[in-house]
């Protein structure tokens, strides 16, 4: 029977439980830009092992760049007029203090200081926001991990509402899950973080109960049948892969 051929059981039995099971991923992040443009560069290919903040990919920059340069050649003007502007309050305020100018005089000076200011920080806010979208051209990786899927090249255009697929997709290596199906009984056993053993292809590992089911994967005549989880350490340069066979002991 199928189900049995994956560590399917149906009674709980009284002693400790070996299920068979399979690897996978802890989880996988799906990688895609945030802004138009051509791939420039694509820097890892499938398998690839990357360390947090490698580069994966970069679109061509030369338009996000001309943009930041254009906003902080503004933010450089503001903070110009923003000096002239408080040394025209300072002048005016001595000019009033001697009784040179009228009140209307000194506060039209004002004004057209917090006028500067507001300029200035409206340039600033443009340049940080060319300055994030200069960043959306690069994909770089969020964590160690590896690459589990490439799905462009140099030279492709991109755009960021069309995106069937992810650009790159990238796993945690230093943690896997040995998952295994079970029925509800067998379920209401185990609780998260409770310890248990998983034989792999190079040894026994320890671990930890990392989920119980929610939802049942699918309703036999049986009864439901859910994934019980248990979450192992794995070394980046270990060949474990997901799909394979392991078995899960549970005490």
């Amino acid at each position: 029977m199928a189900a049995l051929a994956l560590g399917l059981i149906w009674a709980a039995p009284a002693t400790a439980l070996e299920l068979k099971g399979w690897l996978e991923w802890l989880h996988k992040v799906e990688m895609r830009v945030l802004e138009n443009g051509v791939v420039e560069e694509v820097a890892v290919n499938a398998g690839q092992h990357v360390r947090k903040g490698d580069l994966l990919l970069r679109m061509d920059q030369r338009e996000a760049k001309a943009a930041l340069l254009g906003a902080q050649a503004k933010v450089a003007r503001a903070r110009i007029a923003t000096a002239s502007a408080e040394r025209e309050v300072k002048r005016a305020q001595e000019l009033f203090d001697r009784g040179l100018i009228a009140i209307e005089e000194r506060n039209d000076a004002e004004l057209k200081q917090a006028a500067a200011v507001a300029e200035e920080a409206s340039a600033k806010a443009a340049e940080a926001a060319a300055a994030v979208a200069l960043e959306r051209t690069e994909l770089r990786a969020p964590f160690d991990g590896t690459v589990v899927a490439r799905n462009v090249w140099n030279g492709a255009v991109i755009y960021k509402t069309i995106q069937q697929e992810p650009l790159i997709v990238i796993a945690p290596d230093d943690k896997m899950i040995a998952r295994a199906l079970v029925t509800a009984p067998v379920l209401r056993m185990f609780k998260p973080g409770q310890y248990a053993r998983v034989k792999v292809a190079n040894g026994l590992r320890e671990g930890r109960v990392y989920s119980v089911g929610v939802e049942a994967v699918r309703v036999e005549l049986q009864g439901a049948v859910y994934y019980l989880d248990v979450i192992i350490e794995r070394s980046p340069s270990e060949p474990l892969r997901p799909s394979e066979t392991v078995e899960i002991l549970l005490p």
